[in-house]
């Protein structure tokens, strides 16, 4: 497989690398494959149209026209390289439910030939549930009081209730034309490809099997059912066929647990570093750029998406140090974790250089005009090998690189993104350390080499589940949706110390003084009509049941002699 072709039948007015074969023709280079392509006229992985985008409106020289666009080419290449958002496929009948009225069947019938679909019709006032997904749906009706399953592969619904339009496999011709859903089933019959949109880690999930649950944003964003919470068993149920690949999920995931599998976190970080010494417009998949009447200055390279909601504070934190520049962000839509995003960002370049960190622009106009202000930012380049980071520790290094040895203030987090501080209350900590095993991030940690509870902030999700598993009362809160802009937000604080209670019968260090201490004063009352027993309040595990058994053999000895019983 060759790797980059540009295809252009009137030439161009300069050479590109010669790691780029260039085609007048198409069908020279018709059974050929190649990786990237900027027209979906060969047989290549991404087609990239954001190369005819610059080429036509930059201004930059011709000698770095002819860098850039290499550069563009290298860009793809690495998103295909690093995807991982494999290709599956599902086979689908014919069998299709017509949900609509008598009318909308009739319009239906005319645009189809006889037996080309296996076709059922119902109302939609007797429509109950819908399950499953495309090519394998089971939709629930209710017919003269009975409820009945049927099974078909896809559905057309005119003017669809949201029943439908979280499902996979539902399609309105309301919302395009009659034809354009038609062509769409029929396109789907056969063989149904799909890919996989999202990487998930259970082990820093906020929902995975907790007791209560703190989190599930992803499943509350999801458009779908591509994400379902199973709250008896407090597990994410993924179904990669109903992913509409939009992002939403990955932006609102506190910990990182989900990744966007095609430009995942290490992606994005090796792409961003073409963009050094350019100022990057980002540009969704979906958005239309060959029409835009648009004048890139010199040095803006298109940066192209494929979902539009999937960039977070670290990913976009990462393009931004890496270029040294301010963002342009082209979008018709913004998700609630990206807008959460932007606002933290923007909230840490002002009080640090006094300019937003993304600009966004969500039409014509507003491009130009973001395009005309964007510029470098002096001093704010930080180049770092991403090292597969969680989300939280990559953010944490890039922001702390930007506050130094300062204190530039308080960011205030969204409703959708938040970041926290916890307190502890040292005279009710016992250190028993139910808050370690409760979080999931590394934010609370236990150093045994000074019997210390630590915490570092800027790894707390602000989950809250700390303060629901500590046992003690006014102990542990947590200061929600700040980040504090100074050196102590990155570094380890202790929130608790004590000293080792050293077992009263073979000195082994055991547990706590206070824990101790909290459990003796409880429960003396209770034993100090028996000394031995009081005394074991303060042994350890291994001594506590010898001296109880002790007592025991030397109570029954005593009271066999007074008995004159002979042993």
């Amino acid at each position: 497989m060759q790797e980059f072709i540009y295809y252009n039948p009137n030439g161009l007015e300069f050479p590109l690398s010669e790691n780029i074969l260039v085609a007048k023709k198409m069908i020279d280079y018709k059974d050929l494959d190649f990786i990237v392509s900027n027209a979906n006229m060969f047989n290549t992985q991404l087609v990239a149209d954001e190369i005819d985008f610059y080429i036509s409106n930059s201004a930059d020289t011709i000698s770095n026209k002819i860098k850039n666009v290499e550069k563009l080419y290298e860009v793809n290449a690495i998103r295909f390289d690093l995807a991982q958002d494999m290709i599956f496929s599902e086979e689908i009948s014919n069998k299709v439910l017509l949900i609509c009225e008598p009318e909308q069947r009739k319009e239906i019938l005319k645009s189809i030939v006889a037996d080309e679909f296996d076709l059922y019709h119902i109302n939609e006032n007797i429509v109950k549930d819908i399950k499953g997904h495309i090519g394998n749906l089971i939709v629930t009706v209710n017919d003269e009081d009975k409820d009945i399953d049927l099974k078909v592969n896809q559905i057309i619904w005119f003017d669809e209730k949201e029943l439908g339009m979280k499902q996979s496999g539902c399609f309105d011709p309301l919302k395009s034309s009659v034809d354009d859903v038609l062509a769409k089933v029929r396109s789907h019959i056969a063989n149904y490809e799909y890919k996989k949109f999202t990487n998930y880690d259970k082990t820093i999930c906020q929902y995975h099997e907790r007791r209560e649950e703190v989190c599930g944003k992803c499943a509350e964003v999801c458009p779908t059912v591509a994400i379902v919470k199973n709250d008896e068993k407090k597990h994410l149920e993924f179904s990669q066929i109903d992913c509409h690949g939009c992002g939403g999920c990955v932006s609102v995931c506190p910990s990182g647990a989900i990744d966007y599998a095609p430009s995942n976190r290490e992606s994005i970080s090796q792409m961003s570093k073409f963009y050094d010494n350019h100022i990057p417009l980002i540009i969704p998949h979906k958005m239309k750029i060959s029409s835009l009447d648009i004048d890139l200055k010199e040095n803006v390279l298109p940066f192209k998406i494929e979902g539009e909601k999937f960039l977070h504070e670290a990913t976009l934190l990462t393009l931004l140090q890496e270029s040294g520049s301010q963002v342009v962000f082209y979008t018709d839509f913004l998700s609630k974790g990206t807008k959460d995003s932007i606002s933290i960002l923007n909230q840490v370049y002002q009080a640090k250089y006094k300019k937003d960190a993304i600009l966004l622009a969500m039409n014509e106009d507003e491009l130009n005009a973001a395009l005309e202000e964007v510029d470098f930012i002096e001093n704010s380049k930080y180049k770092l090998n991403n090292m597969e980071m969680r989300k939280r520790e990559l953010f944490a290094i890039r922001l702390s690189y930007i506050v130094e040895n300062n204190d530039l203030g308080v960011v205030h987090t969204g409703e959708n993104i938040h970041y926290g501080q916890v307190k502890v209350n040292e005279s009710n900590c016992t250190l028993c350390l139910s808050c370690v095993g409760a979080c999931n991030v590394n934010a609370l940690i236990a150093d045994a080499s000074d019997n210390t509870l630590r915490l570092n902030p800027s790894l707390c999700t602000s989950c809250g589940y700390c303060e629901l598993s500590c046992p003690e009362i006014d102990c542990l809160t947590i200061e929600q949706d700040v980040i504090n802009l100074n050196p102590s937000w990155f570094q380890e604080e202790i929130l608790a110390q004590d000293e080792l209670f050293a077992c009263v019968e073979c000195g082994k260090e055991f547990a706590t003084k206070k824990a101790v201490n909290k459990i003796a004063s409880a429960l003396a009352h209770i034993f100090k009509s028996d000394p031995i027993k009081e005394r074991t309040l303060y042994c350890c595990e291994s001594c506590k049941p010898k001296i109880m058994m002790q007592s025991y053999m030397n109570n029954s000895t005593a009271y066999n002699n007074k008995q004159g019983v002979s042993l």
